[in-house]
């Protein structure tokens, strides 16, 4: 049978194998050649994990901030002192350009004001008198500073505006008895049109639409800043402010702060730039509305 088996090629090789119960024959071929063993299973390899969802967009993000503090850095250069804020309601990220640096509020503490109004309004349970919508209307829609001045003093100066800045959660403005001349961050600002936004804020859904109704209708003259950032069929709301003082050398501060949302929800963005030391008013509205339209333009809102 061994002849037999080394003459008889690979079958019959085989077979001696499987007939073989401890001869030194079989345990000399390999295992390959044995028919009927047990083939070794293929270990997986693992599958390839790359980037969530979330960290591609955090990627993304990060880049964008890195093009834009690099558009605005060559914007200031040669353009007078400005700061800008932006946050995203729908995402909730929010972008600051120098957001702690301080401005004068000009006439956009005129939003402070109406929001103090409203909350005033809201701690009586009642809705805002004639009387004070007589005053918060032209205060904002006009920039009236005669009914600013009188709605100020209606609800306490400087003492009382203070205190409801910090139930807006308010950390960088400081108030002025000359209104006008209060302090603030566009840090600041980007809270304070949160406020007039979110369903948790100390505003109620009345005040808030107060708010957003007022600052839709300001006067077309004063339709500028923010507004410029605006999309066709998209909203806008608007506070600007300017003004000039002999202390500042008869140079400008110009600021707008306002809100872009669009029909369908996929835009709704607060937006506020400050600055300081323009030669001319116009030549600050030409700085605010760069800066405000180059913030669209790299956070893609």
């Amino acid at each position: 049978m061994a002849a037999v088996v080394i003459l008889g090629g690979g079958g019959l090789i085989a077979l001696g194998m499987r007939e073989d119960t401890g001869g030194a024959g079989g345990g000399l071929l390999p295992g390959s050649l044995t028919l009927g063993s047990a083939t070794r299973s293929p270990t997986a390899s693992p599958t390839p994990t790359g980037p969530t969802p979330e960290e591609l967009a955090a990627a993304a993000r990060a880049k964008q901030v890195k093009q834009l503090d690099a558009a605005l850095k060559k914007v200031a250069k040669t353009a007078p002192d400005f700061s800008v804020a932006v946050l995203d309601k729908k995402t909730g990220a929010t972008y600051a350009y120098r957001g702690s640096a301080e401005y004068d509020t000009a006439s956009i503490v005129k939003v402070q004001v109406l929001a103090c109004m409203l909350l005033k309004a809201q701690d009586a349970d009642r809705d805002p008198t004639s009387g004070e919508m007589a005053l918060a209307r032209p205060m904002i829609r006009l920039s009236d500073n005669n009914a600013t001045t009188s709605l100020f003093s209606r609800l306490g100066g400087r003492t009382a505006i203070s205190k409801c800045n910090k139930r807006l959660g308010l950390t960088e403005t400081t108030v002025s008895s000359s209104w006008g001349l209060t302090k603030t961050t566009v840090n600041d600002q980007v809270k304070l049109l949160s406020d007039l936004v979110d369903d948790d804020s100390e505003l109620d859904k009345s005040s808030r639409k107060t708010a957003f109704t007022l600052m839709n209708t300001v006067d077309d003259a004063q339709d500028w800043g923010v507004p410029s950032v605006g999309k066709a069929g998209e909203t806008t709301t608007v506070k600007n402010g300017w003004d000039t003082r002999t202390a500042d050398n008869g140079l400008w501060v110009v600021n707008t702060v306002g809100r872009v949302i669009s029909a369908d929800g996929d835009t709704d963005v607060s937006v506020a730039v400050l600055s300081h030391d323009n030669q001319s008013m116009e030549g600050g509205i030409t700085l605010v509305e760069k800066v405000a339209k180059l913030t669209r333009q790299y956070l893609k809102y």
